[in-house]
């Protein structure tokens, strides 16, 4: 199976789009990341569910975290504001590496080492040219995995 056959629509988001709205998305619709692209539409960046959760939790919390069990629920319901007024732009971390891009006609294991090698939850899939990265889709970690145990069979010892 190749990338282009593996690849599937998927939400994406521009660097100045609002943090709490791509949040949001994140939440409504359980994906594991967002595909941030800059104002071309040219993939920018992979913005993993996990880095929006470390901008929500307090830095105090992330080096201690027995003050988790001591913030009570009220304070902990305004997490979320710490998105607020933000872009998600903002919420990338300053070393983030340009998002994974498979070719179209790269097999369902060189995505799977690609995947691997970068440890992105999610593959972009396009063609470059002169005007610049035309997505495709996107594959994401869990696809693979379901694309990869089907293809391998699920058969148990007897």
């Amino acid at each position: 199976m190749r990338a282009r056959d593996l690849a599937a629509e998927y939400e994406t988001v521009s660097v100045d789009s609002d943090a709490m709205e791509a949040a949001r998305l994140m939440a409504e619709h359980r994906l594991p990341a967002l595909l941030v692209v800059d104002e071309r539409g040219e993939p920018k960046a992979i913005l993993p569910a996990s880095q929006m959760i470390k901008i929500l939790v307090p830095a105090y919390v992330i080096e201690d975290p027995a003050l988790a069990a001591v913030i009570d629920e009220k304070h902990a319901d305004r997490l979320c504001q710490a998105l607020a007024g933000r872009r998600v732009g903002d919420c990338l971390s300053s070393k983030a590496d340009p998002p994974p891009i498979a070719d179209p006609d790269d097999t369902a294991l060189e995505v799977a080492a690609l995947m691997a090698r970068v440890r992105s939850p999610l593959v972009a899939v396009g063609t470059k040219d002169k005007a610049g990265t035309h997505v495709l889709g996107v594959i994401t970690a869990s696809h693979l995995l379901y694309e990869l145990l089907g293809a391998g069979g699920t058969s148990s010892p007897a």
